[in-house]
């Protein structure tokens, strides 16, 4: 019992401290949060912590969709898919470009009309690997091609060699043009035309002046002007840009 002539003094409640996590998206923080059980108590929260909403979150969405969004490619008249994989930095190169719109497409990588929209962006990155593991398949179950060192055994090398590249053509298109334009000589040149007094005369199977076979040189080819194979290969990919196909000229281009 208390003493005479005194008071009881009221016990003040303790303040409870407890924790309060206020979420954002994937993390969280850790809140102080006083509260009182006597009137007037007043919840605080230090300046040091900034408080964090998801309000902020939504305005950095928008940014990541468009940089995950696909970019795409309208065809022109001339174009390849080897000329658009390099032209874009394609990754995987035609091949890549192909499987991811082979069903834009169609079934001849070849072929390839005006106005066809093509995915560059994250369908052709996506194709790599499927690319990759088919080309190493393939390769790997499929003997080295040996091929006969004459005219039939240049177009028929060169013809594979433009299929890696997306370049278009056909045997009967280039052994057309290669008798016209050198009867199946591969040292022929052209020595009295506008371009022989320019001092760059037409060469080879399919008769092409040195700064356009430089130009339309394909890798992996000789830089011989005179070699058959690389001299077709180049010839074709000019054929190419500018006609669409070695199949489709029919006389001097």
């Amino acid at each position: 019992m208390p003493g005479l002539g005194k008071h009881r003094r009221p016990k003040q409640r303790p303040i409870a401290r407890k924790l309060a996590f206020a979420g954002t998206g994937g993390a969280a923080l850790a809140l102080p949060l006083i509260s009182a059980t006597t009137a007037g108590a007043a919840v605080t929260q230090p300046a040091s912590v900034p408080a964090a909403t998801s309000a902020t979150l939504p305005a950095l969405k928008p940014a990541a969709e468009k940089a995950a969004a696909p970019l795409t490619y309208s065809v022109s008249v001339g174009d390849t898919l080897s000329k658009i994989a390099v032209e874009h930095s394609v990754s995987g190169g035609w091949q890549a470009l192909y499987e991811a719109n082979r069903s834009t497409i169609g079934s001849n990588p070849s072929i390839i009309r005006p106005g066809l929209k093509l995915s560059l962006g994250a369908a052709a990155k996506a194709a790599v690997a499927k690319a990759t593991a088919t080309k190493a398949t393939t390769a790997a179950a499929k003997p080295a091609t040996t091929y006969a060192n004459n005219l039939d055994g240049w177009i028929r090398q060169s013809l594979d060699i433009m299929a890696q590249h997306g370049i278009p053509g056909s045997y009967n298109g280039i052994h057309r043009n290669v008798m016209r334009e050198s009867s199946g000589n591969p040292l022929a040149i052209n020595n009295w035309d506008s371009n022989a007094a320019a001092g760059i005369p037409s060469k080879g199977l399919l008769q092409v002046i040195d700064p356009t076979f430089r130009a339309y040189h394909v890798p992996g080819t000789s830089t011989d002007s005179y070699d058959p194979v690389a001299n077709i290969t180049a010839a074709c990919n000019y054929a190419a840009a500018r006609y669409g196909s070695i199949d489709n000229v029919n006389g001097p281009y």
